[in-house]
């Protein structure tokens, strides 16, 4: 039996206010379905956060609209998913009972029980529990105990009648939504909750075969049956470095076998670092980019560089962040209690904009302005 683990697709997602739709129907159409009909996989699993927010956009829907009928319809192939932290499950339960007849696979909420489906193919059978995001207060309403108050007790609590009622002689895979502890977070996932008391142990998830998990969007494993497959695309420039994948999960007599399916994105998100002089000398580019800018201030920079990096998100000069760190400090504390006149302020904004200090013809240029005498 082949399953192919994917997760966080954050459909309607945006960054530095660009939308990623193009590049999240590219990843569709040329990564997604493509390996649907190269591997053939008996079902796939979907591990939450589809979209980007509750309430996502029309074309986003749309979108996840059509990757579920050529999935389901067209391919005939079962899609188990699972509602993460970013998803409105109340909008993604309406016709879920109707939607299982075509081998769609919506659990949403754990109120009422969570939800289990099996699936046999290739002389296996594997038993899938679908378990959506949930906080302690779910938990609570869901098991009856008023005394669960941290997400590891919760996530026990809410597994523990599951895992007695397992099949031994066949496959038993979770899908679940949640931050296992010990794994590799980056900036574009939304915290849980605060510190560590959103996260749960690998051991919540003993008696299962499998466990596929979203959330996280570096592809790793998670202890010794849980794995994340990570986002398809690149959200944060810390994830620049990240291979992105999907994974395909073998069931069979010797046992599982997990292997990446690489994904190539329809524009890479990166950083670029050097001199203007520099950057403008390295390939036009479509990518996503963010620039560090070293060396003296430029003049408009964002407009010197968008004409080879038409994609261009940002910019920061790094040697003045570098330098003037403990001196914007200062500045700040001294301002918060009233010590700081008008012309410290504009001798501060001319150090950071220019890069250098003020000279007295500076200084009584903006002393003319600012209505006094130079200072």
């Amino acid at each position: 039996m082949k399953l192919l683990h994917t997760a966080d697709w954050h459909l309607g997602k945006s960054i530095y206010g660009r939308s990623l739709l193009e590049d999240q129907a590219h990843f569709i159409y040329h990564s997604y379905l493509p390996a649907l009909d190269t591997f053939r996989p008996d079902g796939v699993l979907l591990c939450g956060d589809v979209f980007d927010r509750a309430v996502a956009p029309p074309e986003a829907l749309r979108l996840f609209d059509q990757a579920a009928t050529e999935t389901c319809q067209t391919r005939g192939i079962p899609l188990f998913v699972i509602a993460g932290n970013h998803d409105g499950p109340d909008r993604m339960a309406v016709g879920g009972a109707l939607l299982r007849k075509s081998g769609l696979y919506l659990s949403v909420r754990i109120e009422g029980g969570v939800e289990q489906a099996v699936l046999e193919a290739g002389g296996e059978k594997a038993v899938m529990t679908l378990l959506p995001y949930f906080d302690p207060a779910a938990a609570r309403e869901s098991t009856g105990d008023s005394n669960l108050r941290g997400f590891a007790d919760s996530f026990e609590a809410v597994l523990a009648p599951i895992r007695e009622r397992l099949d031994s002689s066949c496959y038993n895979v979770l899908l679940s939504h949640c931050f296992v502890a010990g794994g590799k977070a980056s900036d574009s996932e939304a915290a849980l909750y605060v510190g560590g008391s959103g996260e749960v142990g690998a051991d919540s998830f003993k008696g299962f075969d499998y466990v596929a998990l979203g959330h996280l969007h570096a592809p790793q494993k998670s202890g010794g049956r849980g794995r994340y497959a990570g986002s398809p695309l690149k959200y944060s420039f810390d994830e620049e470095r990240q291979n992105k994948s999907m994974t395909m999960v073998t069931l069979g007599p010797a046992g599982i076998e997990a292997e990446p399916i690489p994904i190539q994105p329809l524009r890479d998100l990166r950083t670029m670092t050097g001199t203007m002089e520099a950057l403008l000398k390295l390939p036009a580019s479509q990518d996503y980019l963010f620039a560090n800018l070293e060396g003296p201030p430029v003049f408009e920079p964002m407009e010197k560089l968008r004409p080879r990096f038409p994609n261009l998100l940002g910019l920061r000069y790094v040697d003045r962040e570098a330098a003037g760190e403990p001196r914007r400090d200062a500045l700040r504390g001294e301002l918060r209690q009233g010590r700081v006149d008008d012309m410290t302020v504009a001798a501060e904004f001319f150090k950071q904009l220019c890069g250098e200090e003020m000279t007295d013809d500076d200084r009584s240029v903006f002393a003319a302005f600012l209505g006094g005498d130079a200072i």
